[in-house]
């Protein structure tokens, strides 16, 4: 793996690699061994949108690694007007070992990885959110489901994070079902590529048949960033895939809830179950750090024998 730009860069091995690795340096780090394997070593992180998690786990994360990280927002750098995206990544790659980019178009991201001579993770685009994705599952493994067996019911928009997590939930040999109104459904070159590989994917537009019997219920925002202006007309679409107590009550008794972050309560998801029993959210966002942990040491190329 050169980059990490989409949940399709990985393979089903890749991906179980990857966390077995970020279980090692998950227990390593919480018994305190705090070795650095990537000394010296610089990620740059280059953010056209504002963040929470990507930005603290990815800094946090490099440091943790022994390494550090250079943060330059969009209004330092303007990719695409002060400054050409291959200029960016040329210029970057005499200076860092790596780039973490959290941008507006998926193909600003894809031209930093054409340009760079160092390795480009997405941080997320409008079109993927890989890193998400993979802490999904890793925490999904954590709690002991078996991915290749289990249900998981994306209710809401076909939107970015949806791409990376049924791409990469396909690969485990995950049973999917996406529930969305007509029009809103996952981008066709994502649906048709998993399917084409023999995944299971079913779309329908009953956010009930999708969440009976499910084993992962997971929602997102309706509206993302750079969509304000369609807020109004998101909320009326979206009314009837609410994941609240209800639809929860069609999934198994043990069903898992999950949500990216942020959320916007009262909308796609009820302050009931964003905070009740059923809820990961935040076991996901903790795996964030220690997945993309092992992203980093993986395309850095360090040992974990260092840490």
């Amino acid at each position: 793996m050169r980059h990490f730009l989409t949940s399709a860069d990985l393979t089903r091995d890749g991906a179980l690699t990857l966390f077995q690795l970020t279980a090692d340096l998950k227990h390593r780090w919480k018994a305190g061994r705090r070795g650095a394997p990537l000394a010296g070593r610089t990620l740059a992180l280059i953010f056209e949108k504002p963040s929470l998690r990507t930005r603290v786990t990815l800094e946090v994360g490099i440091i943790q690694l022994g390494g550090r990280a250079v943060y330059l927002s969009g209004a330092e750098i303007g990719l695409g007007t002060r400054e050409s995206a291959p200029d960016v990544a040329r210029n970057l790659s005499r200076w860092v070992d790596g780039i973490a980019a959290r941008v507006y178009a998926h193909a600003t991201v894809e031209a930093l990885a054409r340009h760079a001579t160092v390795p480009v993770i997405n941080g997320l685009s409008d079109f993927e959110h890989p890193c998400q994705a993979l802490a999904d599952f890793f925490t999904l493994s954590e709690r002991g489901l078996d991915l290749g067996a289990m249900r998981l019911a994306w209710i809401g928009d076909g939107n970015n994070v949806c791409h990376s997590v049924i791409q990469l939930g396909a690969r485990l040999g995950a049973s999917i079902v996406v529930a969305c109104p007509p029009g809103y459904e996952p981008d066709p070159r994502v649906v048709d590529a998993i399917r084409r590989h023999g995944g299971r994917l079913e779309i329908t537009e009953d956010a009930s048949r999708a969440a009976a019997g499910a084993d992962v219920i997971y929602t997102d925002v309706w509206t993302s960033m750079g969509q304000e202006a369609e807020r109004a007309r998101r909320q009326e679409a979206f009314s009837r895939y609410q994941v609240n107590e209800t639809i929860v009550g069609f999934a198994k008794p043990a069903v898992l809830v999950m949500h990216c972050l942020p959320a916007h309560r009262g909308e796609e998801i009820t302050d009931a179950v964003l905070d009740g029993p059923h809820s990961i959210v935040l076991d996901q966002a903790e795996n964030r750090l220690h997945v993309q942990k092992a992203v980093i040491l993986t395309l850095l190329g360090g040992s974990l024998d260092d840490v």
